[in-house]
């Protein structure tokens, strides 16, 4: 039914279910900057907080606004920062 993960020494904690079938998140990320690895296209939300984002080819950081969506492909890594705790959801292809 659903899942806990936890990472990052539990600063960042999300729920697992499923959308139309398909794997999404809803999660929490604690005030800090961290890589993630892609297993599959992820398409993120903030839903809560501040959050910037550096994906991968891109040199500098951009700032998301709450509601706002981003896309990254599989198998990258990237990079998040968030300037205070954060909420996302995550729906994966």
């Amino acid at each position: 039914m659903f899942k806990v993960n936890e990472y990052f020494d539990g600063q960042v904690k999300s729920l697992a279910y499923s959308v139309d079938g398909k794997p999404a998140t809803l999660g929490v990320m604690a005030k800090g900057e961290y890589e993630f690895g892609t297993g599959s296209i992820e398409h993120m939300t903030l839903i809560s907080g501040q959050m910037s984002v550096k994906l991968p080819g891109e040199s500098d950081w951009r700032d998301i606004a709450i509601n706002e969506t981003f896309t990254v492909e599989a198998n990258v890594k990237f990079q998040v920062r968030l300037a205070e705790d954060s909420g996302y959801l995550c729906l994966y292809e």
